[in-house]
C-alpha cells in the first residue's frame, strides 16, 4: 500500500486510527473526500477507507489571507481572474447593449449574465493552470 497520494498527503488507514473526534471544517478543498477536519495547521481529509493529511503552512482560522497567498494560491489566483474578466466583459456588454438601444435594465441583465460566464470560465482555467504549476513545484 502506498502512504502518499498524488497530492503529497499523508494517507492512514481507518483502520489504524478510526475516530478523528475533531470539529467539521468547510475550510479547505475536499478532493472528493466525506468530510474535513482542520486542527491548527493540519488538514484531514476523511475518505471511505483512510484519511489523507498534510501541514499547511499558514493556519486558515487565524490568517485566512495569509493561507491563500502561502498555501493555496491557486484559490487567488482564479478569484482574480474570475473578477477582473468578469468586470470587464460585463462592461463591455453594457455599453454595447445601451448603444444598441437596450433598456438600462437590459443592458445589466445581458452584462451580469455575460461577465458571469466569462469570469467563471476565466477563473476555472487560472486555477486548473496556478494548480499545475503548484503541483509541479512541490
Amino acid at each position: 500500500m502506498e502512504f502518499i497520494d498524488g497530492d503529497g498527503d499523508i494517507i492512514v488507514p481507518k483502520a489504524v486510527r478510526p475516530i478523528v473526534g475533531l470539529q467539521e471544517t468547510a475550510l479547505g478543498g475536499k478532493k472528493g473526500a466525506r468530510r474535513q477536519y482542520r486542527y491548527g495547521n493540519l488538514h484531514i481529509r476523511d475518505y471511505d477507507t483512510n484519511y489523507t493529511v498534510h501541514i499547511d503552512r499558514v493556519d486558515p482560522l487565524t490568517n485566512p489571507l495569509g493561507h491563500l497567498l502561502v498555501d493555496a494560491p491557486e484559490y487567488l489566483a482564479g478569484a482574480a481572474a474570475a473578477v477582473i474578466i468578469g468586470k470587464r466583459v460585463g462592461v463591455a456588454v453594457y455599453s454595447r447593449r445601451k448603444k444598441e438601444g437596450k433598456s438600462t435594465r437590459d443592458a445589466a441583465i445581458d452584462a451580469v449574465v455575460a461577465g458571469y460566464l466569462a469570469g467563471s470560465f476565466a477563473g476555472n482555467i487560472v486555477f486548473n493552470a496556478a494548480s499545475s504549476l503548484k503541483k509541479r513545484r512541490e
